[in-house]
């Protein structure tokens, strides 16, 4: 990747992550005073809630909207803190839980399972009090995160999972410690045939265990992810060899090198920073960038990348670009805020969310008043039953997971193969794109023409016609000007000095040398300048249909030749057309160049349509066009000119090895430019959308068929009643079904 500035590609950031209230009707936007607490050109660590990016401050603690805790919004301070502190905490409190609440299981539940003897031999008072006992740390130690959470859901009125959690939870535990302590308080309604009254102490433990077991392989997953980011971090060197001024090296860290210092790669060494090579020759090994295990050369004037491994040969390179600035820093942010975003498919599971929660509650309501009325002896015992079940089995923990587990293992598996996703939308975008239209240059071709003809006309010796040409083209950046430019110098031609230098969009190039009036183009630009190419049409138009690219070359007021220039073909680009056509894809070159030679090249590569001579603004109202007629187009293409058509595409693609503003446009950089990476995002995008849904299948799936059923609605046909603890299960079973689904995606085949 060229794009050496420090990119913000964070365009959405924030992902969901367990549970959703009614906040989703009144969303802030990002910096809302309300939220975002950071003060103006703070430059320190930032927490942001992982579900609401809105909410930043610049200390860690819970999210004022939905209670989950803050985590670091930088990447770099993230790889900085270490292993995740409420990942620890929640699995120091899942221990302990779990050793406490097996006890107290089977005190409860043995009798059940023919392990009763525990039970009589402390006797039904005792064994009630133990209970007690073994279940208030559970859930006023172990269960406190969620209590609190819960509490603050209920203070500012963005009802969560943890206010289904702490409802349940505080319901089950304190019906039986009252039931323990003043059984007598209790009307006749909860007491049982043998006049006592039952006691939940085991399902409000077991609840508070199974609710921390699925915080704690969320956040192993979440750390997993962040552990991806760090081990991309961990890529670079620590230290650099720096050469003195005196010829004197010295190894240095990576923190003290400047830009312009040159510095020492030897063989096998990391390539400490980004920069370009001075001296030397070597193979380079570029796969933590590219995804590609072949090396590629590197001698004087080629870029280097911080962080490839240099091969057999000693280098000495200069740094251009150090700290954030460096393409491995760019990965690592881009990486972070693509997993922090939000997908539009989120919009569906919020909205549900943002009325799940409260029908719940009502649900819940409505259970306990009808078992209450019309339920066995005693009804209000069943009815608190039903009650609490439907709080645990409704809990949205899975719905809140399907989305952003999905998104940041795809994001994380794309980076591995050097596909860099801007942000959620753009994956999800992109796997119902039908279109592409591919630039031709850099993007199907090398992007390096190679002058391969020179045809003087009218006398002209071509020596001539190829230094006039040449020395017009030095003053311009385009890549068949550099063909020229270094055709001309190969063969030891002295290129003079052009005056009055001006490009003509999409037409050439004019100017004046040893103060004659030379002009470079397309025949549009011969015929501006009032120049007959009739004669030189037909020799044109053969090389044309080569593949090449001819430009007429005038010298004063007549044409004196042309040039041509060829661009090959990359070597990965008809396989990869093959496989875009594969996936669905109907592909269209957009291209600068004349009609025949466009046709020529898109004939040779099995392209559906082409649209020749196109100018720079012309590509964004072709894409444009595409869209009116319904088509989803995505754009490929690594120039700056690409960028507006970049920005009007559903998808922008730009090519890593383009320019900075291109790749600021696009929704997705391939970082190693050729169009396999665009073959391995479309199958990212439809592994982790197919993926998305299967997820909201599993989180909808359980708690549509939950809640009725730990309402009772089957107790009156089969008998059936599920009790708290078995709602809480299914509750965990939802969200670990999500997270291991999720992290297929890690070994999905792109």
């Amino acid at each position: 990747m060229n794009g050496h500035k420090h990119h913000d590609h964070g365009a959405k950031a924030g992902h969901e992550c367990c549970g959703h209230g009614d906040h989703t009707h009144d969303e802030s936007a990002p910096g809302d005073g309300r939220f975002d607490t950071v003060p103006a050109g703070y430059a320190g660590a930032i927490y942001t809630c992982p579900m609401h990016p809105e909410v930043r401050q610049v200390a860690p603690g819970s999210c004022p909207l939905c209670g989950m805790a803050l985590e670091l919004e930088s990447a770099a301070h993230a790889a900085e803190a270490g292993p995740n502190p409420e990942l620890a905490d929640f699995t120091h409190r899942f221990w302990i839980g779990a050793i406490l609440t097996i006890p107290l299981l089977l005190l409860a539940m043995g009798p059940m399972v023919g392990l009763g003897m525990l039970r009589d031999s402390l006797g039904e008072g005792t064994a009630r009090w133990a209970e007690l006992v073994l279940a208030t740390p559970v859930v006023l130690w172990c269960g406190w995160p969620f209590l609190e959470r819960g509490w603050a859901s209920f203070r500012s009125r963005n009802l969560n999972m943890f206010s289904l959690i702490a409802m349940g939870v505080s319901a089950s535990w304190l019906f039986s410690l009252v039931a323990v302590l003043a059984p007598q308080l209790f009307p006749a309604g909860f007491h049982d045939m043998h006049g006592s009254v039952p006691v939940y102490f085991e399902a409000a433990a077991v609840i508070v265990v199974l609710v921390l077991l699925g915080q704690v392989m969320e956040l192993r997953a979440r750390e997993g992810t962040g552990k991806a980011i760090r081990a991309l971090l961990d890529l670079a060197a620590k230290t650099a060899r720096v050469i003195r001024e005196d010829g004197s090296e010295e190894e240095i860290s990576l923190e003290e090198v400047a830009v312009g210092d040159r510095l020492r790669v030897r063989p096998g060494e990391k390539v400490p920073v980004d920069g370009e090579v001075v001296e030397g020759h070597s193979s380079v090994d570029e796969s933590m960038i590219s995804g590609e295990a072949v090396p590629v050369e590197k001698s004087a004037g080629d870029t280097l990348t911080g962080a490839t491994i240099n091969g057999t040969g000693s280098l000495v390179m200069e740094a251009r670009w150090i700290g954030a600035d460096t393409v491995l820093s760019q990965i690592v942010e881009m990486v972070a805020k693509a997993q922090r975003s939000r997908a539009p498919i989120q919009k569906y599971a919020d909205t549900v969310a943002g009325w799940f929660v409260p029908a719940v509650i009502g649900v819940a309501v409505l259970a306990f008043a009808g078992w209450a009325v019309w339920g066995p002896e005693p009804p209000l015992s069943y009815a608190l039953i039903a009650a609490v079940s439907v709080l645990i089995i409704a809990c949205p923990c899975a719905l809140g997971l399907a989305t952003p587990m999905s998104i940041m293992t795809a994001t994380g598996r794309g980076a591995q193969v050097g596909v860099l996703i801007r942000d959620a939308e753009a994956l999800e975008r992109f796997e119902k794109i039908d279109t592409l239209v591919v630039d031709k240059t850099g993007t199907l071709t090398e992007g390096k023409p190679r002058l391969v003809a020179v045809l003087p006309g009218n006398g002209m010796p071509e020596d001539e016609l190829l230094r006039l040409a040449a020395s017009l083209e030095r003053g311009s950046e385009h890549p068949l000007a550099e063909a020229i430019v270094a055709g001309a110098e190969a063969r030891g031609l002295a290129l003079a000095k052009a005056e009055e230098f001006q490009a003509v969009t999409g037409k050439g190039v004019k100017g004046r040398i040893d103060g004659k009036q030379v002009a470079l183009g397309n025949r549009a630009l011969m015929e501006d300048l009032g120049l007959d190419v009739a004669g030189l049409v037909s020799t044109a138009d053969a090389r044309r249909d080569d593949g090449e690219t001819v430009m007429f070359v005038a010298s004063g007021d007549r044409v004196a030749g042309m040039v041509s220039v060829a661009d090959p073909v990359k070597a990965s680009t008809p396989d990869a057309l093959a496989a875009l056509h594969k996936l669905g894809l109907t592909i269209i070159m957009a291209t600068g160049d004349n009609t025949r030679t466009a046709r020529a090249v898109a004939a040779r590569l099995g392209i559906d349509e082409v649209r020749a001579d196109v100018l720079p603004a012309d590509k964004a109202r072709i894409i444009a066009e595409l869209q009116q007629h319904g088509r989803k187009v995505a754009m490929a293409g690594d120039g700056v000119n690409d960028a507006p058509a970049l920005a009007q595409a559903d998808v922008g693609i730009a090519m890593g090895t383009g320019a900075d503003v291109a790749i600021e446009s696009a929704g997705i950089t391939l970082v190693k430019g050729d169009l396999d990476g665009i073959v391995r995002a479309r199958k990212l995008a439809r592994a982790a959308m197919r993926n998305i849904r299967q997820n909201l299948l599993f989180a909808l799936g359980y708690n549509a068929l939950g809640v009725p059923v730990a309402a009772g609605v089957l107790y009156p046909f089969s008998g059936i009643l599920i009790s708290p603890m078995f709602a809480a299960f299914a509750m965990s079973a939802s969200s670990i079904s999500v997270v291991t689904n999720s992290l297929r995606l890690r070994a999905v085949e792109i």
